[in-house]
């Protein structure tokens, strides 16, 4: 392998390995950065992140990687592999931005983390007797990349996946729901609502009587379910009765079997508004549903360990500071053994999704986090590798949680 490694004896304990891998992320820091602050000076939505597709995959290139570049029918996914033999390991990478406020969920922090973490463990893998895949998956927000590539076959024979997301806690985990995305259109009959408004039907009052009949039903759904819409579209001028309109809505639970449940109760309050309005009323799946997160608690204690010795104290989600989310790493996480813990980047008071989040993804703690990111997974990697029981029970205890 060629590029930012170090001279290095070869790690005869897990210790030392793990020391290795860490110092393989401090020979690469500078560029790490580098990367972490391109892509987030250079913000791309969902299926466009075509700047931060060719720049980590040159930087993976440049370190001898072998890259699948617009990898599993997608453009911007890629896809690294080293080592011959043993466990196979993926290290997850996103880097996908938000309208208008850019990088507000820190995936700029998520992609150098990862691309960290892999080149670590890829320069360890022969000896350590292990496989790791570097995984570029897009659209995350809101476009389900990872869904796409799981069916796919981007994740067969991976034996455990990982990924860190920033936050403004330390957490084992997000408290992740189940969501399902509705793009909602009324079609009804425009007229001049001045001159003859009884010979139109409103796409809007649809809609607005949809809109209403979910917010009564928000005062009888569980306390851990979610439901938010918007207007997409509501007319062109006041004086035309609107003839479309135009919703979208974000249905949330915390498993995919009560999200079902929701999204009937959700679907007969946007059609009975339709009905009552006279219009015609069609609700489709925009992409594709995103799972529950199931975290495997054998990978966890040894995130925790390696975070612990990285000088990042991990805690268990708890109300006063959770951070509740969708992800399509649920997705994966019912495949195949996975983790999705929380790193620290911004103080405890500034949440994910808002333009303060932003700014602390390119400070000096989002830069930590980064290279602490990087260290904690490949160390995890280097325990997966070495711990000769640890993916059987990852494995055994994923096939407990989907019973």
């Amino acid at each position: 392998m060629t590029g930012g490694g170090v001279t290095r004896i070869r790690p005869v304990t897990p210790d030392a390995a793990k020391q290795q891998m860490a110092s393989e992320v401090d020979a690469r820091a500078a560029r790490l950065l580098d990367v972490s602050h391109q892509i987030h000076e250079t913000p791309e939505l969902c299926f466009e992140e075509h700047t931060a597709h060719d720049l980590l995959c040159s930087v993976l290139e440049d370190e001898g990687l072998e890259v699948e570049r617009s990898a599993f029918d997608l453009d911007t996914a890629f896809v690294a592999r080293a080592g011959r033999a043993g466990p196979h390991i993926a290290v997850i990478c996103e880097y996908d931005a938000l309208p208008e406020i850019g990088h507000a969920c820190g995936h700029n922090v998520i992609a150098a983390a990862g691309l960290g973490a892999g080149l670590a463990a890829a320069a360890l893998a022969d000896e350590l007797g292990g496989r790791v895949s570097i995984i570029g998956t897009p659209a995350e927000e809101g476009g389900g990349g990872k869904c796409f590539m799981l069916e796919r076959g981007a994740f067969d024979g991976i034996g455990a996946a990982m990924m860190v997301h920033p936050a403004n806690h330390e957490l084992t985990s997000m408290s992740t729901i189940a969501v399902e995305q509705l793009e909602v259109t009324y079609t009804g009959q425009s007229a001049h609502a001045s001159a003859s408004p009884h010979k139109g039907r409103n796409a809007l009052d649809g809609a607005v009587l949809g809109y209403m009949n979910v917010a009564a039903l928000r005062q009888h759904i569980r306390p851990d379910e979610r439901i938010h819409g918007i207007f997409t579209r509501a007319g062109d001028k006041p004086n035309i009765v609107p003839h479309e309109a135009a919703a979208e809505w974000y249905v949330r639970s915390p498993k995919l079997d009560s999200l079902a449940e929701l999204r009937e109760r959700v679907v007969a309050c946007l059609e009975s508004g339709a009905t009552a309005a006279g219009v015609d009323i069609e609700c489709r799946c925009k992409a594709p549903i995103y799972a529950d997160m199931i975290n495997s608690r054998a990978m966890l204690e040894f995130y925790a360990r390696n975070a612990a010795a990285a000088g990042r104290v991990v805690d268990e989600p708890r109300a006063s500071y959770a951070v509740v989310g969708s992800t399509d790493m649920g997705n994966v996480s019912h495949a195949v053994p996975s983790i999705h813990p929380m790193i620290k980047v911004a103080p405890d008071d500034v949440a994910i999704h808002t333009p303060e989040f932003a700014h602390h993804a390119r400070s000096e703690s989002g830069d930590q986090a980064v290279l602490d990111g990087a260290k904690i997974m490949a160390m995890t990697v280097a325990d997966l590798w070495l711990d000769p029981g640890a993916l059987d029970q990852a494995a055994e205890d994923l096939a407990h949680s989907l019973q």
